[in-house]
């Protein structure tokens, strides 16, 4: 009797492990428990740590809580300024209601991805090529609501929605790099102009400031040419001075005035023959036939009776 009893209660004792081991179950930290009994969810969802369930009767289905990080394929559409483009997202979402993802949809991050593949589609129709190269933002929060609406039933909450890149067609891209070329090019000749107006007006207060003062000018002058010299350079020009060659206009004479005021009486043969652009051998033969026509006592007189009555065609003479 006494061993009877003895393997009953051994038998009891395995047949207890045996349930113990076929209805334990374990849920992680960040998962939770779905119950279904005979095909039917049982009210309540598991929470983390241990576990049990009726053996052949209970089937546990856990779910994953944590942020799913999905990325997007690149989608190919053409935008509402015609133009082809390939663009490519990621998609943040988690399950925020675990029995609704494990009875509302069979595959609910195959769901999540196929929907945001067709919105992703669906903004690059509705959206311009500028729109999806500098408001991204905007473009971003529209494609989150897009796919946070059908995916509220499921018990996922969308978290947040990026496009990645957006790719250009090689024509595009060139025609894009034209043009933002010409736009830097035009900015450029506008500061250029903008800087060649106020230079001019600095350079004109300048000149009114140096005209009270004509010494400024020419210390202007010495510190160009002090700044011309110190980069050593092999050749150094000096500008000529404007006031010199005022005071040689001054000091010419006016057109049709008597060559004899032109010519001191002191002046050699040489000095006439330059200032006359004769020979010197013509200007002693004049002067020697003056003599002996008229009689002059003196040089300086038969040099001024032929200067003041030489016409071209005698000083043309060689």
């Amino acid at each position: 009797m006494v061993e009877e009893l003895l393997t009953a209660g051994i038998a009891a004792a395995a047949g207890a492990a045996v349930y113990l081991v076929a209805a334990a179950r374990v849920v992680k930290q960040y998962e939770r428990g779905v119950v279904l009994r005979f095909g039917r969810l049982r009210e309540g969802v598991r929470g983390p740590g241990f576990t049990m369930v009726v053996p052949f009767a209970d089937r546990l289905r856990k779910v994953n809580m944590q942020i799913v990080t999905m990325p997007v394929p690149a989608q190919e559409g053409i935008t509402r300024d015609n133009v082809t483009v390939r663009v490519d997202a990621v998609v943040y979402f988690k399950v925020v209601d675990a029995a609704s993802a494990v009875i509302e949809v069979e595959d609910y991050r195959f769901a999540v991805s196929q929907m945001a593949q067709t919105s992703l589609r669906s903004i690059i129709g509705k959206s311009d090529l500028d729109d999806l190269l500098s408001n991204r933002e905007q473009l971003n929060q529209g494609l989150e609501l897009m796919i946070d609406s059908p995916a509220v039933g499921w018990g996922v909450q969308i978290d947040r929605v990026e496009i990645k890149d957006v790719s250009l067609p090689e024509t595009m891209k060139r025609s894009m790099a034209r043009q933002a070329e010409a736009d830097r090019e035009r900015r450029a000749r506008v500061i250029n102009a903008d800087a060649e107006l106020q230079a001019s007006k600095k350079l004109a207060e300048a000149a009114a400031v140096m005209s009270e003062q004509p010494a400024a000018l020419q210390l202007r002058l010495l510190q160009t040419v002090v700044a011309v010299a110190a980069e050593k350079n092999s050749t150094l020009v000096l500008p000529f001075p404007v006031e010199l060659l005022r005071f040689l206009e001054r000091a010419a004479p006016a057109p049709g005035a008597p060559a004899a005021t032109m010519i001191a009486s002191g002046m050699s043969n040489q000095q006439i023959a330059a200032a006359c652009f004769i020979s010197e051998k013509t200007v002693k033969n004049h002067i020697n036939r003056i003599f002996a026509k008229l009689h002059s006592t003196t040089r300086s007189e038969a040099i001024a009776r032929w200067l003041g009555t030489a016409r071209p065609g005698v000083t043309g003479h060689g």
